[in-house]
């Protein structure tokens, strides 16, 4: 496994798994996303009874994917990259035991599509959310289209991916977006106590009740969720996309078609 992810496993049985590369605000490049399927892997392996999603440092717990990575991708390309991030949203949807995204800091993008793909989310007075796709000239392409309704609903989602809106720890909280908001010295403390009290849980039932919620949107959400990576993937060589990575990049403003 990569040191961009590191795995934890404690006495109570509950995985942390942190997404380490805080100089780039915890970015998803490919070696990264690689590294969380094996994390996972290998938490299930250790027959983990919880999973704790994070990133290290104090400003993000995942930024984005990595934007210089994507900027030149061709289709196919963009595609298999969809199709990573999909992958790990899917694992950690269908993880045999609770995950609890401990939202640190940023979550934007593809951060924010990991956070959805969780059982629970626990938000830092600090934390800010968003899918900022649009002003790279694309759209969600992990997850965020078909999750991100569930939980706001059809309004506030469209907002904030129409608009690419940050919104807060309170607004997300007030939105349905994460479940508690707490202060950034006490989160840690906070998910670690969640965490053990689930771990004591009986392991089949909790797995069985996560297995019956999910079942509930499973058939519509594939569909939408196979659709989402083709038309996420078709947009990679447009002129808005390169134009919009670009100007990221440059960190200017963006100059549209």
């Amino acid at each position: 496994m990569s040191d961009t992810v590191l795995l934890d496993i404690d006495g109570d049985d509950v995985a942390t798994i942190t997404v380490n590369r805080p100089d780039r605000l915890n970015a998803l490049n490919v070696e990264t996303l690689e590294a969380l399927e094996d994390a996972l892997d290998e938490a299930e392996s250790a027959d983990a009874r919880v999973v704790v999603l994070t990133g290290a440092g104090e400003k993000a717990f995942v930024a984005g994917a990595d934007i210089s990575y994507m900027q030149e991708l061709s289709v196919p390309e963009a595609q298999a990259y969809a199709e990573l991030g999909h992958r790990v949203a899917e694992r950690l949807e269908t993880f045999p035991a609770p995950v609890i995204a401990a939202i640190n800091g940023y979550a934007f993008g593809g951060g924010c599509e990991l956070a959805l793909a969780c059982d629970l989310r626990v938000a830092s007075e600090r934390a800010v959310i968003g899918q900022t796709e649009i002003d790279l000239g694309i759209t969600p392409g992990w997850g965020g289209s078909q999750r991100l309704p569930r939980l706001v609903g059809d309004e506030i989602a469209r907002r904030m991916i129409y608009f690419g809106d940050r919104v807060d720890a309170t607004d997300a909280h007030e939105h349905g977006l994460v479940g508690e908001v707490v202060a950034h010295s006490e989160l840690d403390d906070v998910v670690s106590s969640h965490a053990a009290e689930l771990a004591a849980k009986p392991k089949f039932a909790l797995q069985t009740a996560k297995e019956t919620i999910n079942a509930v949107h499973e058939e519509p959400q594939a569909a939408g969720l196979v659709y989402e990576r083709r038309a996420w993937s078709g947009l990679f060589g447009t002129h808005d996309q390169r134009e919009g990575m670009a100007a990221f990049l440059d960190k200017r403003d963006p100059d549209f078609e």
